[in-house]
């Protein structure tokens, strides 16, 4: 699927220094592959494309949140868009459901590999002198699934990460044999699950009224006593689709050592290369499995959505790459990039206020407000967030959350 563009390079390729959260762990690879050679500046890309995965993110969270029933509606199998009487809604959650996770994931492997490399320079031992980073995120996510948004990306990321840093010591022909097996496996159970599904076509149903009515007038404890009640089904999403968060961290981690994200003739030829790949065969076959209506819903998220967002990856570097980015969009992007971790809570924990009961509700009170006020709340969440971001390095250099994560894991 992805063979055509991605071929892997020397691994002992680093970075400028250790990175630390999120925000700060995807830095610029180093020309030279000698341990402890001079390292090239941070890459701008990098930094953008964590910005536009994070707001792309918050495109498919923000319809979670606007439901009546809110992360419960979405595991009912709340109804998706129609494109004929809905088409600005189905079009917005078309340009963005399960794409910008895929690429936030990808982004994370490619991470991973950056701070192998710094790693293997450093003479730290791995995964051991990981370990306690992918378990500070663990940490993290569980906190944020608690208190703040049951579809937290952070745990799964953790536990994935833990897996994938062993199999970086390992050769380069194991890895591509684990990458495609869990390519394979995962696409297999998203085909039995969508067989299910047609099969059953009573499959899912209406949202209970106690779950409609506890995000629009129950409290922060109410709400959290039901995450823990019913955590195991809500964490059913990153056990389900474990097999492509493996197969996305090493994706990134081949991208990486192809060269994909440097300032070079050979990676701007690779980014337009993922854009041709990505958009010309992912586009497609995910508007196809859209109009296929819900039982293609698996499908499509989780197969399809992947490929286009390997293309948006590449179509953001050519951009960048040809200037057609205007400036102020990449200086905003960058902000969110480099302070990823603190505007992923931040976002989930400002849509919470503004949709739930014990907010200002508007997911009770704009309910039959058609679809406008829920992409007004994602341009306005949005835009304060690359406000507040952009405010907040001009005096630090860190995020909030980049900042504890780094004293804690110093300590």
């Amino acid at each position: 699927m992805y063979r055509g563009f991605v071929r892997p390079q020397d691994d002992r390729a680093g970075s400028r220094r250790e990175p630390g959260s999120m925000s700060n762990s995807l830095r610029a690879p180093e020309d030279t592959a000698a341990p402890g050679a001079r390292a090239t500046a941070r890459l701008p890309l990098l930094d953008v494309l964590r910005g536009a995965a994070i707001l792309g993110t918050l495109m498919t969270n923000v319809w979670i949140f606007a439901a009546p029933g809110s992360e419960w509606a979405f595991l009912q199998g709340a109804p998706m868009a129609d494109p004929f009487t809905e088409p600005a809604e189905a079009v917005f959650r078309f340009l963005a459901d399960g794409k910008f996770l895929a690429m936030l994931t990808v982004l994370f492997g490619v991470g991973l590999a950056i701070q192998y490399d710094s790693a293997a320079r450093r003479g730290t031992p791995w995964p051991r002198g990981y370990r306690p980073r992918a378990l500070f995120l663990l940490a993290e996510g569980t906190l944020h699934f608690v208190l703040v948004f049951g579809f937290d990306v952070l745990m799964g990321y953790a536990v994935t990460a833990l897996l994938v840093a062993r199999l970086l010591v390992r050769s380069e022909r194991v890895r591509r044999a684990v990458m495609w097996t869990s390519a394979g496996l995962h696409v297999a159970l998203m085909s039995l699950i969508t067989l299910s599904l047609l099969a059953d076509p009573s499959a899912g149903g209406r949202v209970s009224a106690g779950a409609v009515d506890l995000y629009a007038h129950g409290s922060w404890l109410d709400q959290i006593a039901f995450r823990l009640e019913n955590a195991v089904v809500l964490r059913l999403e990153p056990v389900l689709s474990f097999g492509l968060l493996v197969f996305l961290f090493l994706l990134g981690v081949r991208l990486h050592r192809a060269g994909a994200f440097t300032p070079t003739g050979h990676g701007r030829r690779l980014r337009a290369r993922m854009a041709g790949w990505g958009l010309g065969l992912g586009v497609p076959c995910n508007a196809a499995l859209t109009l296929g209506g819900q039982d293609f819903f698996f499908l499509g998220r989780y197969v399809a959505a992947p490929v286009v967002a390997v293309g948006y990856l590449g179509l953001i570097g050519v951009l960048l790459d040809r200037g057609w980015l205007p400036a102020p969009v990449s200086r905003g992007l960058t902000a969110v990039g480099r302070t990823a971790l603190s505007c992923y809570v931040a976002q989930n924990l400002l849509c919470m206020l503004a949709c739930y009961g014990l907010g200002l509700g508007l997911a009770e009170r704009l309910a039959d407000g058609g679809p406008w006020w829920v992409m007004g709340l994602w341009a306005a969440v949005s835009a304060t967030l690359v406000t507040a971001a952009t405010l907040w390095l001009r005096r630090f250099p860190n995020g909030p959350l980049e900042s504890v994560q780094r004293r804690a894991l110093r300590r």
